[in-house]
């Protein structure tokens, strides 16, 4: 069904207004049967002889070849880089649970009896971002818990098929944090060296998540710790003012650009919620399409954000209802079959990917943002252009930079 009354809940209304998020009466909740890692696994119209293998790819039948990126060291850092999350999420499979992708995170802390004050929601709030960094998370933020955004079933892996997607009762925050890929290894997408900076990430937010999660339940309040499992991380991240939604589907951050990936945690503790904050970025992509004509399957839009309507109309796998550039993830994971990796050129390509330890790159950053008004605007677009052309960093000088 639709979402209740077809209406967004009181207390959002207003973060949706400052998200620029447009929602359509026939909004619905996603399921997760239809994201196209799992109609990999039963739906015959996405599953083929390149997904078996595109999968099997990240055990030891990865089949490296001559090109530079695909070599066996190439294929052994980026299958390395996965073994923790791979670990995590393969403990309960035997139980239909993927853990951190199809399934929340199984804790094996207890909550404790008795709760513990942190003062006032800010100062909970000062708390857990603290104690996040600590553990190594790159970016965080707290916002409201909004079930639009869980997923109306999750597959049991077994059998694929779906069951509910139900957490505890009660809980009224959600902690995201970003977790930073290396910008290197990003440079030399696409390549199976380059699939290293995603399970790094994978791994690193894995353990991160677990222990916050462990930290909060040990203070006293319940904590579900969660990786790509139980919600659509993308509207939780731009909510909690940690970037903005860009053309190439990526969240946009003023730190690393589209070069994170994220986790949750959802709780009961009373924090203090971050204000959605307008960042510019998402301005910039929409006379931007550098990702879209760098798509080598043309899976990306060209055109304004729309409701599905571009490259995506028609397909299970894109949220309906909801105004925004979407993907033909049919096109793009196809193309990763093929090359036995994930690709992000997208990624890679997108200007707000550069290395902001650099002098010039932070004051281009601060035009494309519009501290400087449209001219500063025009003025980074016009320096993008000069730049030309994002090369692809060949992984053999990865490899012999000594990174």
């Amino acid at each position: 069904m639709s979402w209740p009354e077809n209406r967004t809940p009181e207390h959002l209304l207003e973060s949706d207004r400052a998200a620029g998020f447009d929602i359509s009466a026939d909004f619905r909740r996603f399921s997760q049967m239809n994201d196209i890692f799992t109609r990999a696994f039963w739906d015959k119209r996405v599953r083929s002889k390149d997904s078996d293998a595109f999968f099997a790819s990240y055990r030891m039948e990865a089949a490296p070849r001559c090109g530079d990126g695909f070599t066996q060291a190439d294929f052994a850092l980026r299958n390395a880089s996965w073994l923790i999350s791979d670990m995590i999420s393969e403990r309960n499979a035997a139980e239909g649970e993927r853990e951190g992708f199809q399934a929340p995170i199984r804790s094996s802390v207890p909550v404790a009896d008795i709760q513990a004050d942190l003062g006032s929601p800010a100062d909970a709030a000062a708390n857990i971002k603290r104690v996040a960094r600590l553990f190594g998370a790159d970016l965080v933020g707290i916002t409201a818990i909004d079930l639009r955004w869980h997923y109306a079933d999750r597959p049991d892996v077994r059998e694929m098929k779906p069951v509910p997607n139900d957490l505890p009762p009660g809980l009224t925050h959600v902690i995201v944090m970003g977790h930073a890929m290396d910008f290197g290894l990003v440079e030399t997408y696409p390549s199976a060296l380059a699939g290293a900076a995603t399970g790094r990430e994978y791994s690193h937010e894995a353990a991160i998540v677990m222990q916050m999660a462990a930290y909060i339940r040990n203070l006293g309040y319940e904590a579900v710790a969660s990786m790509n499992d139980t919600a659509l991380v993308i509207p939780y991240a731009v909510k909690a003012g940690l970037g903005e939604y860009g053309r190439n589907q990526m969240v946009l951050t003023p730190e690393f650009g589209p070069r994170v990936r994220f986790s949750k945690i959802f709780t009961n503790l009373d924090m203090a919620l971050d204000a959605v904050k307008p960042l510019g970025m998402a301005h910039y992509c929409q006379d931007c399409t550098a990702c879209a004509a760098a798509c080598p399957v043309k899976a990306l839009p060209f055109g304004a954000p729309d409701f599905g309507e571009e490259v995506a109309a028609g397909s299970p796998s894109t949220l309906r209802g909801v105004r925004k550039w979407s993907s033909n993830a049919e096109a793009c994971f196809g193309y990763w079959t093929k090359i036995k990796t994930d690709c992000a050129i997208c990624m890679r390509v997108c200007p707000f990917n550069r290395d902001y330890t650099r002098t010039a790159d932070r004051l281009w950053r601060w035009l494309a943002r519009g501290h400087m008004g449209a001219a500063g605007v025009k003025l980074a677009r016009w320096w993008e252009t000069r730049r030309g052309k994002r090369a692809r960093l060949k992984p053999s000088q990865w490899w012999a930079r000594g990174y």
